[in-house]
């Protein structure tokens, strides 16, 4: 569409293998400005933080798995959410209490998730995403000893997760708040495609899931900008994607006609 209403007004235009060359070009710069507007956004400073893991899957065929460059890296795991194999990889995001991605990053699904969530809030410690004295809140999968003498030791976090059968009474379920977290995943799988990515390289995915993570904290961003009450909406979003299938939906029926 962009070719046949708005080509006059510009030089030059990629074509699809060209944008998407030029986006996994950029996939540092989009990580740096997303960076960027989380630390200008107010909830930077809120003292809790939220921390999730949830699949992103690369492939649904055996020979996709066998041809991936992706082989290697990606790997069968297993979604309890939806009681099904995958295989890809695993998205492990630390965000403010609004949705805002402070940390991220990919990694291989059979690796155990207090393993990876260890590695990514040393990282988000060095960066200055994490600072002592902040509560960090996740499910069961981050239970364990260890990994909690880990945080209040090294990191100097209060762990908030669901208690387990075999513990003493200490959090309850604490579903009420787990609800942020999955909203979170919910808005990035359902309105911002997470799991249609379409990525099939290294480098194609990690620009492809910066790009979506963008997207959302710009949302909020702005919305905080704007004072909107919900800082997470994306009816803004939502509208311009409603309004270019229309626009496409029609242009096909000109066409057509």
């Amino acid at each position: 569409m962009c070719y046949g209403r708005l080509g006059h007004l510009f030089p030059y235009l990629p074509r699809q293998p060209g944008y998407h060359k030029r986006l996994k070009a950029a996939a540092p710069l989009l990580a740096a400005v997303l960076d960027h507007l989380a630390r200008q956004s107010p909830s930077w400073h809120d003292p809790v933080r939220l921390i999730d893991a949830t699949p992103v899957p690369c492939g649904a065929s055996r020979e996709t798995v066998r041809r991936s460059e992706l082989a290697g890296w990606a790997h069968y795991g297993y979604c309890a959410a939806h009681s099904r194999w995958y295989w890809g990889l695993k998205l492990y995001l630390i965000t403010a209490p609004d949705g805002m991605p402070v940390a991220w990053c990919l990694a291989d699904p059979k690796t155990g998730e207090r393993e990876v969530a260890a590695a990514l809030l040393a990282h988000a410690a060095r960066t200055g995403a994490l600072r002592p004295g902040l509560i960090l809140i996740g499910d069961k999968g981050f239970a364990g000893q260890d990994f909690e003498d880990l945080l209040t030791g090294d990191f100097g976090l209060h762990l908030i997760r669901p208690d387990r059968r075999d513990e003493v009474l200490r959090h309850g379920s604490i579903g009420w708040i787990r609800q942020w977290i999955e909203s979170v995943d919910d808005t990035l799988k359902g309105q911002l495609d997470l799991e249609r990515h379409g990525g099939r390289t290294p480098a194609g995915i990690y620009a492809r899931i910066t790009q979506r993570l963008l997207a959302m904290a710009a949302a909020i961003w702005h919305n905080w900008a704007t004072g909107e009450p919900v800082k997470r909406s994306l009816i803004g979003y939502d509208h311009r994607t409603h309004k270019e299938s229309f626009i496409q939906r029609g242009s096909a029926s000109d066409r057509r006609g």
